[in-house]
């Protein structure tokens, strides 16, 4: 602790100290009068001004505890001014009925509410607003009572023993429901939450001591103002201010979480049953007969307002349930959704690792017959061969070259090696899968449209992995639209932003080609094998629809001057491998 907390707690030690040795030093009177409520001022006055501070402090739902403490304390205050200003300015009684008895009564209710909010605990910001909604239903309970109990002995129809008595009783109700709250949240917490609960009950039960005994003292014509009936109640004032100086040297924490929905299902039940008790005031109103006519009539008009105003304070609860449910469900849907999606990248990446195996050992296997056809292609080119067949043992040895290239690409990719990648010229590349292609497309009842975008930048690549992905595209671009009968192929470059895109757009028979399926069904080993090269040069590809019609499939790939982090997601378009799953190997 502190030294200024020990100076503070010293200090209205010594004001309680002194409140006793007026009790038995200066006889009743004026002048006691006076030094005992300013005494009790300056101690509620302490008091608001050390649990200030911590509102200060603490953040969220602690910071609202001390707001709402300090709230209390304020009220507290505020009686104990008006009640001097009687007893010290007006130097007269404190007149019985007394106007504020109704501040005194509500001073409690804010703590109540402080207790409700259990900061010690972990909770959402939204149950922080429906904690602010039980505030008000649990102020507007209270004040129903106290106007239902109260009030009409007061100003309907004057009593002051059934006044005193009413008031008596529901006060006494009141604290002990807020002593039971106190022990519930001491109880339940730890550490140092434990130890301000704690204080808070000692203090509590000491004023609620003090209020009996000086009740007792005053049906036996014993008490008068100043007096030692009144060191307890100076005593739990003095305690309140030393938990506000106290509770500035903590550092307070949450110490553990509520179980889900625990204090929502309780707070809930507890509203049905404020709610459901009206009606039984209403006819506790109709038929007792015990108490004149207009006091019956006030009580059911009350009755009637507070059910108005409570079912309001319900209403607006409910939506904002029905709102956070809906929040929830929608939260749970994603989730799911995230968890199949996560689902289906586990399979994927399961898939793969196990397509790398497969491929690893084919394309050792294919090397061997694959070097011998290239031997014995430059062989047969090297013998006394016409100038058209060794033209063709030429083009048979080029293109048993160009497959060796596509088995290391695959074996890069088995391995997860990247290949050497140097500046590329995309429209060079897409002009050369084209022309490769060209022997296919002129077999089928397609045409193919190549539409270039000029001054291209260039984009770091291996130039035979692309070649790779954008003949396999192509093909089987011409082949789909084959089998719809036929069709136009055009493939597109162009730039946009530190990008490059490749595009193939197809349109089947029908001029719009809406539902054309470009990627159709490729094998399993070509599609893995452009995903991942896609994905190994920090690009992405997908598959859409554009506005012109038909169906695109389009390759990103990041200029030579710009490093993009690689997405195989798009948010115009649907990932390739999302889209054709089932041509993936089961």
């Amino acid at each position: 602790m502190s030294e200024r907390s020990k100076l503070w707690i010293l200090v209205i030690s010594c004001l309680v100290f002194a409140q006793a040795c007026a009790s038995i030093l200066i006889p009743q009177g004026f002048a006691l009068a006076v030094f005992s409520d300013v005494t009790q001022c300056i101690l509620l006055l302490s008091g608001t001004a050390a649990l200030l501070p911590n509102v200060v402090r603490n953040h969220r739902r602690a910071r609202l505890f001390w707001a709402l403490m300090t709230f209390g304390v304020a009220l507290w205050l505020a009686y104990q001014l008006l009640w001097s200003y009687f007893e010290v300015v007006l130097r007269q009684e404190v007149p019985d009925p007394f106007v504020g008895d109704i501040i005194i009564f509500l001073h409690l209710v804010p703590m109540m509410a402080a207790l409700a909010l259990q900061p010690h605990t972990r909770e959402s910001d939204y149950t922080g607003r429906l904690g602010r909604l039980d505030f008000v239903l649990l102020f507007t309970w209270w004040v129903f009572l106290y106007f239902f109990a109260v009030i009409p002995w007061q100003y309907i129809q004057v009593d002051e023993l059934a006044y005193g008595r009413s008031l008596n009783a529901l006060y006494l109700t009141e604290k002990l429901v807020f002593l039971a709250g106190l022990a519930v949240v001491w109880l339940r917490s730890s550490g140092k939450w434990k130890l301000i609960y704690a204080h808070l009950f000692g203090a509590s039960l000491l004023y609620a001591a003090s209020s009996y005994v000086a009740n007792w003292a005053i049906q036996r014509n014993l008490y008068y103002t100043g007096s030692l009936y009144d060191l307890p109640l100076a005593a739990s004032m003095a305690w309140i201010s030393g938990i506000g100086a106290f509770a500035q040297d903590l550092h307070f924490e949450r110490e553990r979480e509520e179980a889900p929905g625990r204090r929502g299902l309780w707070v809930a039940r507890l509203g049905m049953v404020v709610i459901f008790s009206l009606p039984l005031f209403a006819a506790w109103s109709l038929y007792d007969l015990g108490v004149p006519s207009r006091v019956r009539n006030f009580r059911l008009a009350v009755t009637l307002v507070t059910m108005l105003v409570m079912g309001g304070i319900v209403f607006l609860r409910q939506h904002l349930l029905d709102r956070e449910l809906l929040r929830l469900l929608q939260s749970s849907q994603q989730s799911y959704e995230d968890l199949k999606r996560l689902q289906t990248q586990l399979i994927q990446s399961e898939k793969l690792a196990s397509l790398s195996q497969l491929v690893g050992g084919a394309a050792h296997e294919l090397n061997n017959p694959l070097t011998a056809m290239l031997g014995y292609s430059e062989l047969l080119a090297s013998s006394g061969l016409s100038e058209e067949q060794r033209t063709l043992a030429e083009k048979i040895a080029q293109q048993v070259r160009r497959t060796k290239v596509l088995i290391a690409n695959l074996l890069n990719f088995a391995r997860q090696m990247p290949g050497d990648k140097i500046p590329v010229d995309i429209n060079t590349v897409a002009k050369t899968s084209v022309q490769l292609a060209q022997p296919q497309f002129s077999t089928q009842p397609v045409t193919v449209h190549l539409e270039l975008a000029p001054q291209l930048p260039k984009v770091q690549a291996d130039p035979n992995q692309l070649l790779q992905v954008f003949l396999h595209l192509a093909s089987n671009s011409v082949q789909t639209l084959d089998e719809l009968g036929g069709g136009t192929l055009r493939v597109l470059t162009r730039q946009q932003g530190e990008r490059v895109l490749v595009e193939f757009v197809g349109h089947g028979p029908d001029s719009t080609g809406s539902e054309t399926d470009l990627v159709g069904k490729p094998s399993s080993l070509a599609l893995s094998a452009c995903y991942g090269i896609i994905q190994e040069h920090n690009g992405r590809i997908f598959s859409d629809h554009p506005p012109e019609g038909g169906t695109r499939v389009c390759v990103e790939l990041p200029t030579d001057s710009a490093e993009v982090e690689g997405l195989i997601s798009s948010p115009s378009g649907v990932p390739l491998e999302t889209m054709h799953k089932s041509a993936l190997p089961n």
